[in-house]
This record gives structure tokens, sequence and C-alpha cells, in this order.
């Protein structure tokens, strides 16, 4: 016997099933389009880096196939991401290909002698597994089988190939952008406090267990993102599709703007810009435990070494996607977040990798991203289109402001440091409000009572 959607389906006019896969045809042509652009931002990146004499992300990523990886763990999440896709027996079964794998290339590196000291002694073998599963969509699945397993494919490799992008994005900061512009920030940072002072010395005096525990945190930020991401996509091995929008997607759209501003606004940190490790093209030597003082700012010459990755502070951006994210979660989850957002917060500035304005700029420049693309699902509504320019126009205005008003900010920080804050707690306002709005108005509509019949 039929069921009553094959009856429905068999039933329809050509002109009604042309109306269902009109949706199906523009997110497959969407797909394509952005892998086209994401592989000719590839290519062009790698093209740059082979004439800077730097690895591009394609070669680097080619590399790790026999080379020692970088980050094993970030190999393994990207494994555990393409793993939605998979039944429960498929899962063991490539965790345990992706160990016997790792063992294979361990015993042989143990047995050259190989070098380990630059990277990781496991991690091949989840590359290989990714890859193997490429293989297999391409061999032997067919229609929707194989696009939801290329989409896991994609995801997990997306995961790997954005970082692999954002170490070349880092060596082309250093080698293209001759000077910084850490006094300008320096001198705009006096009107939060300079926090990065104060918490470098709270770093100092809680020894090596706190310095430890922090510089974990904030190099793990990549795996903390896949467990939020793998809780958003449980589901997908079983509804056969994945969310309209989860963790990965607004990770990978920031890392994939975020650099852009790099380019345009080249800083350093306190540690280099003021402190031991920029040596001889330091301003001075004062961090952590010297404000700097409030003088006229000027751009300050660096080397060709140091990368321009400051502002604005992506680490401080994806640990807020984590924070978003996590809501929806479970208890243990939510806490997990807060708690991620808390210490990446406090390793940017406890390490003198950032000052805090750069936090502040992270933080509008994660709603707005979040709130982009939400809006973007809803088909751009007007509340979402009015939040995503306006938390456009407050990070700008934040950049102008640091660029050229950091004197005033310095002089008088009373009103500009609150003010500061202000403009970043209204985008958040400004990002639940709209929130609830869309929940509000997507709740279900109260089913009537039935009404008793009259005797």
């Amino acid at each position: 016997m039929t069921t009553t959607a094959s009856r429905e389906a068999s039933e329809s006019t050509p002109t009604e099933r042309g109306a269902l896969a009109a949706p199906q045809r523009r997110r497959a042509v969407l797909w394509a389009t952005a892998g086209v652009i994401t592989l000719g931002f590839l290519l062009a990146l790698q093209i740059v880096a082979h004439h800077l004499g730097i690895p591009g992300p394609i070669t680097q990523q080619a590399r790790e196939v026999i080379h020692a990886p970088k980050s094993g763990f970030l190999l393994y999440a990207a494994m555990a991401l393409t793993m939605v896709v998979l039944t429960w027996r498929q899962r063991l079964i490539a965790l345990g290909a992706a160990l016997g794998i790792d063992l294979v290339f361990l015993a042989v590196r143990w047995a050259i002698g190989a070098d380990l000291t630059d990277g990781h002694p496991f991690g091949n073998g989840a590359l290989w597994v990714v890859l193997a599963l490429a293989v297999i969509a391409l061999t032997r699945r067919t229609g929707a089988e194989r696009l939801l397993l290329l989409k896991g494919v994609g995801l997990g490799l997306l995961l790997v190939t954005g970082r692999k992008t954002g170490d070349t994005w880092l060596l082309i900061t250093s080698k293209t952008l001759p000077v910084t512009l850490d006094p300008y920030l320096a001198m705009a940072d006096h009107a939060l406090g300079n926090p990065s002072w104060p918490a470098g010395r709270l770093l100092e005096a809680s020894g090596p267990v706190g310095e430890h525990a922090l510089d974990y945190v904030y190099a793990q930020l990549a795996v903390a993102a896949v467990v939020v991401a793998l809780y958003q996509l449980r589901h997908v091995a079983a509804e056969r599709r994945f969310p309209r929008h989860h963790l990965v997607r607004t990770f990978l759209v920031i890392g994939l703007v975020g650099p852009a501003i790099y380019m345009i606004y080249p800083v350093v940190g306190p540690m280099f810009a003021y402190g031991p490790e920029g040596g001889g093209w330091a301003a001075a030597d004062l961090w952590p435990h010297t404000l700097p003082p409030v003088t006229t700012p000027h751009p300050l010459p660096f080397d060709e070494i140091t990368p321009r990755n400051c502002m604005p502070s992506l680490h401080t951006a994806w640990a807020t996607a984590i924070f978003i994210h996590s809501r929806k979660g479970p208890r243990a989850l939510r806490l997990a977040g807060a708690f991620w957002l808390v210490a990446t917060l406090a390793a940017t500035l406890g390490f003198g990798w950032h000052y805090g304005v750069d936090l502040v700029a992270g933080v509008v420049f994660a709603y707005t991203i979040e709130a982009g693309l939400r809006t973007f699902d809803r088909g751009w509504d007007r509340a979402g289109v009015l939040l995503v320019g306006y938390g456009t126009v407050v990070f700008a205005a934040l950049l102008t402001a640091y660029r050229f008003a950091p004197l005033e900010m310095a002089r008088y920080p009373w009103l500009a440091g609150p003010l500061v804050l202000l403009t970043m707690a209204s985008v958040v306002y400004g990002y639940q409000r709209l929130i609830r709005l869309w929940e509000g108005a997507t709740l279900p509509a109260p089913r009537a009572e039935p009404q008793p019949e009259p005797a």
C-alpha cells in the first residue's frame, strides 16, 4: 500500500513538482557557488603565499597527509564533524581506521627516528579517513546520500582549511605591512584602564599552573567549537539533513572576513609593541608593569615576522560565537561556553596578545556576523537588516575612534570608556531582542480548546 506522501507526490502535476524542486535547485546552486568561491580564494591565497616565499594553505594541508600534523586534535575534531552524517557503526569503523593508520605512522616515525618537535605524533589517520569518505561519496554513493556525505566531508575539511588559511594570512600580514598602529590602540585603551597590564601581572602571579591552563584553553578553541557544533548536529544522521544554522558557519565566516581587517588595521599587541617579545622593534619595554604614557601616537615600524593579528580579536569573536551557540544547549554546555569565553578573554589579555579595545571590537564583530547569518536564513527581514547595519556602523565607528581620536579617549577615560562599553552592549542587547522577536514570531499558535456541545 502506498503512503499518503507517496500518493500526493505521484498525483502532483509537473508544475507542482517543479515548484517543489526549485528550492532544492537554488540550494544546489548556492552550494556550488560557495564551493567555487572558496576554491578560488584558496588558490589566490596560495599564489600570493608562493610569491612571498611562504607556505600556502593548500601546501600546508597537503603536507599533513604524510608529515606530522601541526594539530592532531584539530584533525580528529574535523573527522568528528564529518562523522555526524554516518551511522554509529560507520563511526566506529572510521575511528578504528583512523587510530590504526596513526599507529602505523607512529611506528614508522619511531623506526626512522623522525623529528616531531614541530608537529603532533597523531592526526594523519583522521585526515586519511576524511579523504577516504570523500572518495566513497564520489564512487559508491548517489543522489541525496552522496550530497549528504560530501557535505560532511566538506564541513570537516573546511575546519582544517580555515586553520591553514588563517596561518597563511598571519604570515602575509607580517610580510606586507611594515608598520603597526599599536601606539594608537595603547592610547585608546586608556579609556578602559589598559586591562592587559593588570591581567598580565595577575597571570604572572598565578605561576606555571595558571599560564599552562589558559594557554591550553586559548590553543584548543577550535576543539571547543566542535563540541558545541557536534551537539547542534547530533540529529543529522537520523534526519539526513543539516540544520539551517550552526556554529561552524559562524566560525568560518569570522575566519574569512576577520583577516581582511588585519590588512587595513595592523596591530601586533602589547607583549610585542610594549613588551620583551618585541626586542629592538618595541616602542618601549613597559608591559605588564608600567602603563604607556599618554602621548601623541604614531605608526610604529616593526619586523617581518610578527603577525599583525590583533584588531579585531578573532579569538574573542570565536569564543563569543561559542558562547552564543551554547545558550540553547543543556546546562553543562552552557557553563562550558561561558567558561571558554571568560578563559579566552583572560588569556588574550593576560598573555599580552591583545588590548582591551581589541576585545570590544571582537564582541561587536561576532554579534554582527551572527546576526547577518541568521538574517540571511530568514530572507533578509527588516529587523535583521537594521541590526546588521547598526552593528557594522558601530564596528566601523569603534575602529575610527581608535585610529583618529585615541588621545582624546586617553585624556577623558571617564567619558570614552563607558561610551565604548555602552556601544558594545547596545549591539548585544539588539541581538538578544531580535532573537526574542524571531522566536516569538515563529511560536505556534495556541490550539483552541474544544467547546462543549449544547445540551
